[in-house]
């Protein structure tokens, strides 16, 4: 007899803060009914981190399973790799990917490959592509005077893609949910199903509509930021402005959470909710000018970037309501859905580890720290579920950081525990350019040298 395997629905929320989750902070600057019922039903992770990022190494990770930190940049999917829309074709799934995320369509990118159907939303951050000057709304209304030529042409592109806009139900996360619940609805009797929904927002630009606009000042009379430029917010920005972009991005994550509900009702209506194995996750958070900048960098290893939102729900709700706090990394997200729903046999071949016995209580961890950073960038981040560890390049000071007890990352510790520090970068080598050098103190070397750390 053939094998029943559940649906699969992966949903993706690109740059969604965990601490925007309601579920998991309650003290979050916007509601997300949406997703704290999803996180009720679901076993909910507290510490799974990226390891390479950003946007398509993450992808390429969460396809593949393959690490991306070490030797994968930016790039298109190899010849030899082998995804999962690919291997679940093989075992008779219908595969689908719906998406707003313009770096996967983007000329020589392939990163659809092996979905039998995809489908692709235009107009996100700097995808040109809408070319018509602008009519009513106007560059020098979202941009200060210290932004560069450069920027404000960044700036002018996004906003040509949604000046057309007029009812919450044009935006990219609404449109997307759309597409993909009409999909659902036409082949929901050719299960097993294989859907993956990748949402760009609340990735920036912060253009949440009117009625999610909920998070800013009202009486805020200064220019619309949809788009800061990266470096000091200092330069650019006071800090009445600064507010005033963290409420837009608040009002992003709330305008997400209801079109995520509206999908997840879709697939309700259709009987595909129960018997779907799903998972939601986001690639990375966002700097909010928490450490003094916007926007991401290779340099921002902070929680703000680097924890996520990661929850899954197994058919029938089985598992539900745990949270779980042990390490875990992104290309442990892989071998656990095969694992979850029958294709074990696949985990030898990644390098990641199943998170199931995690799950079923059989293991307390799988992971003793986790590393992360770009690949592109020196600086890299060393975690367990007490400390993280910045390797600073040459020249600047190392970081070291209490998260249980100092969760904003504002003390550096690394004068006062170098060890804690030595013992976390000699966890990883020279292939993660840690390459076992003493670590750098605020007060420099010459400190570290009396410790014995090094």
């Amino acid at each position: 007899m053939p094998i029943t395997r559940p649906n699969v629905i992966f949903i993706v929320l690109d740059s969604f803060r965990q601490d925007h989750v309601s579920f998991y902070n309650p003290h979050s600057p916007c509601p997300t009914p949406n997703l704290d019922a999803l996180a009720r039903e679901s076993i909910v992770f507290e510490n799974c981190y990226p390891e390479g990022l950003p946007t398509i190494p993450v992808r390429t990770c969460w396809l593949t399973g393959e690490r991306t930190l070490v030797n994968r940049p930016w790039q298109p999917l190899a010849p030899e790799d082998r995804s999962v829309a690919e291997l679940l074709s093989d075992e008779g799934y219908l595969t689908a990917l719906f998406t707003d995320c313009y770096h996967y369509f983007k000329p020589g990118m392939n990163l659809h490959r092996g979905f039998r159907v995809w489908e692709w939303v235009r107009g996100q951050e700097y995808d040109s592509y809408r070319s018509a000057p602008l009519r009513r709304l106007k560059v020098e209304d979202h941009c200060k005077d210290t932004y560069t030529p450069e920027w404000r042409r960044i700036v002018e592109t996004a906003l040509k893609n949604i000046e057309e806009f007029e009812t919450a139900e044009d935006h990219y996360c609404a449109r997307l949910a759309r597409l993909a619940g009409d999909w659902a609805a036409a082949n929901a009797s050719q299960q097993p199903i294989f859907l993956w929904v990748d949402s760009f927002d609340p990735h920036e630009p912060w253009t949440p509509p009117p009625e999610f606009d909920r998070f800013t000042d009202p009486g805020y009379r200064g220019k619309r930021l949809i788009l800061p430029p990266g470096g000091p917010a200092s330069a650019h920005f006071s800090e009445e402005e600064i507010a005033y972009i963290r409420g837009l991005y608040a009002g992003e994550c709330a305008y997400v959470d209801h079109y995520v509900g509206v999908l997840l009702t879709r697939l309700k209506q259709l009987g595909l909710y129960d018997s779907s194995l799903i998972i939601l996750i986001a690639d990375h958070g966002h700097p909010l000018a928490d450490h003094g900048k916007f926007l991401k960098g290779g340099d921002r290893l902070y929680n703000e970037l680097l924890k996520v939102p990661f929850m899954m729900r197994f058919p029938g709700g089985v598992y539900g309501g745990q949270r779980v706090d042990a390490l875990a990394s992104f290309h442990d997200v892989l071998p656990t859905l095969l694992d979850a729903i029958g294709l074990g046999n696949n985990l030898d071949a990644l390098p990641g580890r199943s998170l199931l016995p995690l799950i079923r209580g059989e293991v307390s961890e799988v992971r003793q720290a986790i590393i992360c950073g770009y690949h592109e960038a020196p600086d890299r981040v060393i975690r367990d579920r007490v400390w993280s560890y910045i390797r600073r390049p040459e020249g600047q000071p190392d970081e070291l950081y209490n998260l249980v007890e100092d969760p904003k990352e504002r003390v550096n510790l690394i004068d006062r525990y170098p060890r804690e520090a030595q013992r976390l970068a000699s966890m990883f080598g020279a292939l993660y350019r840690i390459r076992g050098a003493p670590v750098k103190g605020v007060q420099g070397r010459y400190e570290v040298a009396h410790t014995g750390a090094g």
